[in-house]
């Protein structure tokens, strides 16, 4: 199995969607900026979306569902709500199709047009807020802390596989409290959850911060973000936790009545992470062989390939290896025994590197006489001979080393990708030649924001929550600053 990849180095965007392609992640499909998302692909999403669920729940949280359409006036309610998301929003005018009189086809039946037009959901703050009015009476009715699994739907006009698509999945939290301290402790919470699932299960290490005015979420007071390196050196938006005040209560008049009986608007929070964390995951670890896997996510953890001539041969492998599936699995692994006849042993190893599977075993004639096993790991491409006695524990031991391992190289490429720069002529060389994290002062002001994004396309990804307070000028205006804050170019 030839992999024909272009390389990171020749046209890392290339790299990218030939990968995604290739190792049976996903296609674009018939319905333009949309995509189909493969079982290899889908496979991942689902160990993402069950260890997610699973840390959602710990947290008190439960799963609900709500209408894919929202009523065009419940848009409206929120102005900066609307304003964020008119540009993109796909609507539904009509309810019938029929017949065209001339018998060229189906046409849109203009008798059928809706009283009021319909919005395919772009984010569901609206229609969720609408409902919790008839579910909020009282201090007693809170907290609500209610997730939902759903996909969304946003006009984009440039698409890119899991990066940016028309229609993605996702799972977005929405919840009201009864003060404004537990509405952001909640938000707090939840960016501190994205975080751990990205670092312990994505292996992606992230930077935790607030995004600017101009950077937040439509209608929130306070956007709390991670933010990713991709090995390009542009960041991406991993995952956002929004505090979004009493601006949804207000707009569809959700009130409770207090312990002392008084009423008042309702504090909210909504946050959020998509299948764009699929493409983060491709570009965080992947090399030029294909997709390099965290064994916490990967949809096979272990492969055993059988090296043989004739089924005689095959029988005495299979004989031997049957015992270890069940073995490895019995440890909580996912383990693939392909003793395919219609493919060689080079192109299925060829195949199950270009699926970043994390460990490789092959076992021919003469590892049978040996009593050994190849083992080869996909992080390093590493091979080493192991005793059958001891291939469990090795197996067991390498699915820790792999994931911290990935860990700790991506750490590594980030950390050698923050620069601290105090001029404007060295943050335009370093955002051009260097790219990465570009840690700078910044006077606060969404104009010098917009100078900066007009001239060198980079943003500001986030106002790192660990940042220390130092006295600084801003590298444009030469005002005062009180802290650096992170830019970068961004997906």
């Amino acid at each position: 199995m030839g992999k024909n990849l272009t390389s990171r180095a020749e046209d890392y965007s290339k790299w990218y969607n030939e990968l995604v392609v290739k190792s049976d992640l996903a296609e674009n499909s018939g319905v333009r900026g949309c995509m189909v998302i493969k079982p290899y692909g889908y496979a991942i999403w689902e160990k993402m979306q069950g260890q997610l669920d699973k840390m959602f729940k710990e947290t008190g949280h439960e799963n609900a569902y709500f209408p894919l359409f929202i009523p065009k006036s419940y848009l409206s309610k929120e102005a900066s709500h609307v304003e964020g998301f008119a540009k993109e929003c796909a609507v539904v005018t009509h309810y019938r199709l029929k017949n065209a009189e001339d018998g060229s086809g189906i046409v849109v039946d203009e008798d059928a047009k809706l009283e009021e037009e319909l919005i395919v959901r772009p984010t569901s703050e609206t229609i969720i807020w609408d409902t919790y009015r008839r579910w909020v009476q009282s201090y007693r009715d809170l907290p609500i802390l209610v997730n939902q699994w759903a996909n969304v739907v946003r006009w984009e006009m440039r698409t890119r596989l899991f990066l940016r698509t028309a229609e993605f999945l996702w799972q977005e939290g929405h919840t009201a409290h009864a003060t404004k301290q537990e509405a952001v402790e909640e938000a707090e919470l939840i960016m501190n959850l994205y975080a751990e699932f990205a670092e312990k299960h994505m292996g992606v290490p992230v930077i935790k911060g607030t995004k600017t005015e101009s950077e937040r979420f439509a209608g929130a007071e306070e956007t709390y973000c991670i933010e990713a390196l991709m090995q390009d050196g542009k960041a991406l938006q991993a995952g956002t936790s929004h505090f979004l005040g009493q601006n949804f209560a207000k707009a569809f008049d959700v009130k409770f009545a207090n312990k002392e009986g008084q009423q008042e608007y309702v504090w909210a929070t909504s946050w959020g992470v998509s299948t764009r964390l699929m493409g983060a995951l491709v570009m965080t670890h992947s090399d030029d062989n294909g997709l390099v896997l965290p064994p916490n996510l990967a949809p096979i953890q272990v492969v055993i390939v059988p090296i043989y001539k004739g089924l005689d041969q095959l029988d005495a492998i299979s004989e031997k290896v049957e015992p270890l599936v069940k073995e490895l699995r019995a440890k909580g692994l996912s383990v693939k025994y392909d003793k395919r006849d219609t493919h060689k042993p080079g192109f299925k190893f060829n195949e199950y590197e270009l699926k970043g599977v994390p460990v490789r075993l092959a076992i021919g004639q003469r590892d049978l006489e040996n009593g050994t096993y190849e083992v080869a790991r996909r992080d390093t491409l590493q091979k080493e001979s192991v005793k059958a006695d001891g291939v469990v524990d090795k197996v067991v031991s390498l699915m820790d080393e792999i994931q911290e391992n990935i860990f700790n190289k991506a750490l590594a490429y980030r950390e050698q990708h923050i620069t601290e720069v105090d001029s404007y002529e060295d943050f335009k060389q370093v955002i051009e030649e260097k790219g990465g994290f570009v840690s700078a002062h910044w006077d606060g002001t969404s104009e010098t924001e917009d100078k900066i994004k007009e001239e060198t396309k980079a943003t500001i990804r986030c106002i790192p929550l660990d940042a220390k307070q130092e006295d600084g000028k801003c590298m444009v205006t030469g005002k005062p600053s009180t802290q650096r804050v992170l830019f970068a170019k961004a997906y």
